[in-house]
């Protein structure tokens, strides 16, 4: 039976079975549950009211949804169990995932083995509560937790060849809720040296958002959130210069001003949205941050130039050159260039620095940047699982059932790398 991958982000949670290349299902990560009993709602709701309705039914003993039913319910208490990556509400956590095997992969858990993923900094504790969740209320055979950032790079080997292969570089997370900048040595994360930023896609939604109020006034107030986030997916894009882009729309606005359009959900009235400088400016805050949150202004290729600084001397040069993407947030279009170009105007500056100083005396050789987009970049920690769920090395590396039951939930306090595969 073919072992079941699990990526719990902040935003979405991706689930399937290994030896895929996609996921076979993405769903939000919320959880629901009614926040009075199902008697209070039969008294005290009103004939025709949406409870009513759901309660005639005959659905009324599902006290719980997760995913897009969560966010569809009426009269249900949303809840998020995970926040920036890590679990804050076990007890939720493990009726989400519940829901997860049973509802949507329909699997037996007692007949798969899991890979799960966790973030950057995961305490050893939450290792342990997770293992005890699989083990003891799922009876899993099998589990191994990986490093998310590991899996990243692992993913990243689709676009190259076997030769080039590697458990080293940098990996540039980003998805809706959290970024971070985590440099990976022969399958270990550099725990020091990891960067957190305060910016990813639920920022820059808000942000196109507020830049629709102050122009556009026929969006839906309701609709807003919605709107931006649907903008931002179909029209954003990276440019290389901001003041050469501004330009480019005054000069020929008919080209670039893309025109949205929609229905308002209540009236269901079109409306119509014109799509200027948002297109741009909405990414254009991971590299000029200052122009969304002025209690942050570092530009993101100087968090990943100081992160791999930080790294010891001898892995510098191949964090720089295998400088992965990963996450949702790292799709909109020649972010990888930017990026690239920036870093690497960064390392030449300091090379030429260096020269200075030495007087030429010592030739070192240049620092190459390589920033990698493949893909799979946009699940690239759940293909990375699937992939190496899909090997022989799999097996051997999970903690298995008889070895919880002999030492306890503590053997998941620290996972084995796949030393065979690198």
């Amino acid at each position: 039976m073919p072992a079941i991958v699990i990526d719990n982000g902040t935003g979405y949670t991706k689930l399937g079975y290994a030896d895929n290349k996609e996921p076979q299902f993405i769903i939000p990560s919320v959880f629901n549950f009614l926040f009075f009993s199902a008697i209070s709602i039969k008294e005290n709701s009103r004939v025709g009211d949406q409870a009513s309705r759901r309660l005639a039914r005959g659905i009324d003993d599902l006290d719980f949804y997760i995913g897009d039913e969560c966010l569809d319910s009426n009269g249900y208490s949303i809840k998020y169990p995970i926040r920036h990556g890590i679990v804050e509400d076990w007890d939720l956590m493990e009726r989400f995932w519940e829901q997860c095997i049973f509802k949507y992969l329909r699997a037996e858990p007692e007949d798969h083995y899991f890979l799960l993923t966790e973030p950057p900094l995961n305490t050893p504790e939450n290792r342990e509560y997770t293992a005890e969740i699989m083990f003891e209320s799922f009876n899993v055979p099998g589990l191994y937790i990986a490093v998310q950032a590991v899996l990243a790079l692992t993913a990243s080997w689709v676009s190259k060849s076997a030769s080039q292969r590697s458990l080293t570089g940098t990996v540039i997370d980003s998805g809706d809720g959290v970024t971070h900048v985590i440099p990976v040595a022969d399958g270990y994360v550099i725990g020091s040296c990891i960067k957190h930023i305060p910016i990813a896609g639920r920022n820059i939604t808000y942000f196109i958002q507020n830049l629709l109020r102050e122009r556009e006034f026929g969006i839906p107030p309701e609709q807003s959130l919605e709107t931006a986030k649907q903008i931002k997916e179909r029209y954003s894009y990276i440019c290389p210069d901001l003041a050469k882009e501004f330009k480019k729309y005054d000069l020929n606005p008919e080209k670039f001003i893309k025109r949205y359009k929609s229905f308002n959900n209540i009236t269901k009235q079109p409306f119509e949205v014109d799509v200027g400088f948002e297109r741009f400016l909405g990414p254009e805050i991971f590299f000029n941050p200052e122009i969304s949150n002025p209690d942050f202004v570092t530009p993101l290729p100087d968090i990943v130039d100081e992160c791999i600084q930080n790294c010891p001397i001898d892995v510098r040069r191949p964090l720089y050159k295998n400088i992965v993407l990963s996450g949702g947030s790292t799709m909109f279009k020649d972010f990888d260039r930017r990026l690239q170009r920036d870093i690497q105007r960064l390392a030449t500056q300091r090379f030429k620095l260096s020269n200075s100083l030495t007087e030429g005396k010592i030739q070192p050789k240049p620092i190459e940047v390589q920033v990698v987009s493949h893909h799979a970049q946009r699940y690239a920690v759940w293909f990375g699982g699937s992939l190496l769920a899909s090997t022989p090395e799999f097996y051997q590396v999970c903690h298995t059932k008889s070895q919880y039951e002999e030492f306890g939930p503590s053997i998941c306090r620290h996972n084995p790398v796949f030393g065979a595969m690198t």
